[in-house]
């Protein structure tokens, strides 16, 4: 398994991954200025979904955009109902029209493209003062002891471990002023949403196994001695309370 791919754990991911803040995605449709069903919504770096069909859900006409195969592949079947156009793309290269839509997000995502070329190309395919989104739904382990004692666990195990993907890392440490500063942008809001989901074991285990950059540091042997760890310690309950938050950055388009 290679760092950043997610080709082996697309099943795990469209599962078992948790979803994003109701609350705060009703603040995002807010600040468009559009009925939900006049917003031409674009979410790169969809994975599976998860976010996508939440917006979706609103009414938004929507498109998802990206670029693993397999991630794609079980975003498509996970559809349902929902009219969403899923194409292959990245964001450095959406393959989307000029001034084509109203909203763009990258929802636990935004860590990966090349920072410069991503923001000209949002800035490019969105309409005069549309919106980019950047999102992430952070853990609060701090809330439950529990979550605190596995994470303490997998430290222990895997001393030199170093998370990547978190809404906490140093990518987002920086990240109003690195949108400020941007060219392409003129205006940014942060904002946060919490909300708890309370997972069965199988489900909170299989959000685990969904972790790429977990799998890749700790190593297959590793990896298994602590989700057998996990076993033990939750196999009892009928369900592990998770709270989350989801850290937003909102940039409005600056025409250049």
């Amino acid at each position: 398994m290679k760092h950043g791919d997610f080709s082996e754990l697309a099943k795990e991911y469209a599962r078992y991954r948790a979803g994003y803040s109701e609350f705060a995605l009703d603040a995002i449709l807010g600040l468009i200025g559009k009925t939900n069903n006049e917003i031409n919504f674009v979410d790169v770096g969809a994975g599976t979904g998860i976010w996508t069909r939440m917006v979706a859900k609103r009414g938004c006409k929507t498109i998802a955009i990206e670029p693993n195969d397999e991630m794609r592949q079980f975003g498509q079947t996970g559809n349902d109902s929902l009219e969403i156009n899923w194409l292959k793309g990245s964001a450095e290269n959406t393959g989307l029209a000029e001034n084509s839509c109203d909203l763009v997000t990258m929802a636990s995502s935004f860590h990966w493209p090349n920072f410069d070329v991503a923001m000209k190309e949002f800035n490019r395919i969105l309409r005069p003062n549309g919106l980019f989104v950047a999102l992430w739904n952070t853990r609060l382990i701090e809330l439950n002891p529990l979550l605190v004692e596995i994470e303490e666990h997998l430290k222990k195990l895997v001393p030199d471990m170093k998370r990547v993907s978190s809404g906490r890392s140093e990518f987002c440490e920086h990240l109003t002023e690195r949108l400020a500063e941007s060219h392409y942008i003129k205006n940014v809001l942060y904002l946060e949403g919490q909300h708890v989901e309370y997972q069965t074991p199988e489900h909170y285990i299989g959000l685990w196994r969904s972790v790429n950059d977990v799998r890749v540091q700790a190593g297959a042997e590793k990896f298994e001695q602590f989700i057998q760890y996990i076993t033990d310690r939750i196999s009892h309950l009928e369900f592990v309370e998770a709270a989350y938050l989801t850290r937003i950055w909102i940039a409005q388009k600056k025409s250049c």
